[in-house]
């Protein structure tokens, strides 16, 4: 759901997430509206790897992409084979943003997210501090109000079903116990209704 707010604005736009086949193509698990518009040949992507990893600081190049019984599949340059494709998955691909872009549904930016109210039942429960960025997913880390307890938010729409930039605020419908320091919780807890169904991540640029 959110993009990076480094020095040049970058947008996560999915994750390698098992190697397929013989020839170096690799699965992915997307976090953007327009697949076949940002994994078009010739796209450059930089890679959120481990530090120890031979990836770290590096880059990857698009070769082609495509669609296999329903699932996105990327070949990327001077990944020739299953072994080379082995050692990029669970990298997580980020994009430089054009500013002249259109906004993609459900996408932000860590810096439109950092400082925003929680919300949750109609109270201000804490502040967004940062945006933990996971192989599995985001977290919101919200720094609850009056302290500096923070607690960690995943940031789906099952838990995080609304981001209002311009009001200033994101709306949190936590399952029971994930606010336990908040005031009430205790009071509510034999009335309170069972956690949200999952939903699936929001895609995220």
């Amino acid at each position: 759901m959110a993009g990076s707010a480094a020095a040049r604005a970058q947008l996560r736009v999915g994750r390698l997430v098992k190697a397929h086949g013989l020839k170096g193509a690799l699965k992915l698990e997307l976090y953007t509206d327009d697949p076949d518009g940002r994994f078009t040949p010739g796209a450059v992507f930089t890679l959120q790897v481990p530090e120890a990893s031979p990836w770290h600081g590096k880059t990857v190049t698009v070769r082609d992409f495509r669609w296999m019984n329903s699932h996105p599949v990327v070949f990327l340059q001077d990944i020739d084979d299953r072994e080379a494709a082995e050692g990029l998955v669970r990298a997580i691909l980020w994009i430089d943003q054009d500013e002249t872009d259109a906004p993609e549904d459900d996408a932000w930016y860590d810096h439109q997210l950092v400082g925003l109210d929680v919300v949750r039942g109609g109270d201000v429960v804490g502040r967004v501090a940062r945006v933990d960025h996971l192989p599995s997913q985001d977290l919101l880390i919200v720094r609850l109000a009056g302290t500096d307890d923070e607690v960690l938010v995943p940031f789906v729409k099952a838990i995080v079903p609304e981001v209002d930039v311009a009001a200033g605020r994101v709306v949190v419908t936590p399952p029971a116990g994930l606010f336990e320091a908040l005031p009430d919780d205790s009071a509510d807890e034999a009335d309170a209704a069972p956690a949200h169904e999952s939903a699936d991540e929001d895609a995220a640029s």
